[in-house]
């Protein structure tokens, strides 16, 4: 049961850093369900109040800091409501619409579609697309190295403590 339960959680945390990178897989819940798997299997013991509250604070984090790039992202470079949502939508279907590249092109050619239905120029349309994807470059950095934080306490916290 024990390699059971190991390869599990390896898995999870596995899916979890591709999260990271591919939208689509629940990255950080993933890996926050990996230490549940890990207590199911190998007791609750090594977890206390300040491992779960760090836990849960840095999914928090990852999920407000993922949102906040990819708006932050598209309003430094001059978008609008409408490139945010579009780069949202962008993200989600690119990835299936253009299996090689969506992941990029979605949020850009999202945001820029977006501003040109509410008749943005095109230049201005375009500049808020490369600041859908500085956004999503910032966030895919940001929650990788959070969900690799995440991955470090829990092996700290179950071999040292």
């Amino acid at each position: 049961m024990d390699i059971l339960g190991w390869s599990l959680v390896a898995v999870l945390f596995l899916v979890g850093m591709a999260g990271a990178i591919y939208p689509i897989l629940p990255g950080a819940l993933a890996i926050y369900g990996a230490f549940f798997v890990y207590g199911l299997f190998f007791g609750w013991s090594e977890f206390g109040f300040w491992f779960w509250t760090i836990q849960t604070l840095v999914v928090v984090v990852i999920f407000v800091a993922d949102y906040a790039a990819g708006v932050i992202g598209v309003k430094k470079f001059g978008g609008g409501r409408a490139s945010v949502w579009g780069s949202t939508i962008g993200l989600i279907v690119g990835p299936f619409v253009i299996p090689a590249f969506g992941i990029v092109l979605g949020p850009f050619l999202g945001a820029v579609l977006g501003e040109l239905l509410v008749g943005t120029k095109p230049v201005p349309a375009m500049k808020a697309g490369l600041g859908a994807v500085v956004g999503l470059f910032t966030s895919t950095v940001a929650k990788f190295v959070l969900q690799a934080g995440m991955i470090v306490v829990f092996a700290v916290w179950v071999w040292m403590v």
